[in-house]
């Protein structure tokens, strides 16, 4: 157990014995709700990869800027590449972004908002992928947006 860890048990059991209560057993790390898999957990048993996007925000649309927010569930975005990150665990990955349908994507493993800017008044669309390091997709979602007219882009 590390120092830390043992000087949080002796204290508890310290207050608990100075209060006439019997020490509660310390809970096991990890059973937290939301904690993602121990590193240990074997890549079969972990869950799917999920992609959450958030839409933009309109006040920021307003100045002709989209910003989207996202984050993967079960598997951390680095930028790492290739058949052998296949067996990293826990998962990790990347996304890959396509703006208006382009016949292009680009890939992105930083994990940071996208940022687009200069898009034209009028309805976009950005289609996100969740992708595994051999850039196969394992998740998606589009997000549609209007960016409004507004002052100051000529």
């Amino acid at each position: 157990m590390p120092v830390l860890g043992k000087l949080a048990l002796a204290t508890a059991v310290l207050l608990t014995a100075a209060c006439g209560a019997p020490p509660a057993a310390p809970a096991p790390p990890g059973a937290a709700a939301g904690w993602s898999p121990a590193p240990v957990v074997p890549l079969p048993s972990q869950p799917p990869p999920s992609l959450v996007v958030d839409a933009p925000l309109p006040e920021q649309l307003a100045m002709g800027l989209v910003v989207l927010r996202y984050r993967a569930e079960n598997l951390r975005i680095v930028p790492v590449y290739g058949p052998a990150a296949l067996d990293v665990s826990p998962r990790i990955g990347h996304i890959h972004v396509t703006v208006d349908d382009a016949a292009w994507h680009w890939a992105d493993g930083s994990g940071e908002p996208l940022i687009i800017q200069s898009l034209p008044a009028g309805p976009h669309k950005v289609w996100i992928g969740l992708a595994d390091p051999t850039h196969k997709i394992l998740d998606e979602k589009t997000v549609n947006f209007v960016v409004p007219v507004h002052s100051g882009h000529h």
